[in-house]
């Protein structure tokens, strides 16, 4: 699946990945290729993601909008937390 991470700033990943997983705010969830659609509120917190190369990322946000459509996942994050 496609994966976008934006911020109002700037783009801060994009690429495929094979499972990612963030803050929701009623807790943690992962999304894997082919999930249903569905459009979620983030809370501050850790997202994670693999990449197709096996390699494990991890960006953290203070909250944000996860939308999941058609195996491309967009992540709108009101900030990264340093």
């Amino acid at each position: 699946m496609y994966l976008e991470i934006l911020t109002p700033e700037k783009k801060v990943f994009e690429g495929d990945v094979t499972i990612a997983t963030f803050p929701g705010a009623d807790g943690s969830f992962q999304v894997m290729d082919n999930h249903a659609p569905l459009i979620s509120l983030l809370q501050e917190g850790v997202v994670e993601y693999k990449s197709k190369e096996a390699a494990v990322a991890s960006v953290k946000i203070s909250g944000g909008v996860v939308e999941v459509l058609k195996n491309k996942v967009v992540l709108l994050a009101d900030g990264i937390v340093a």
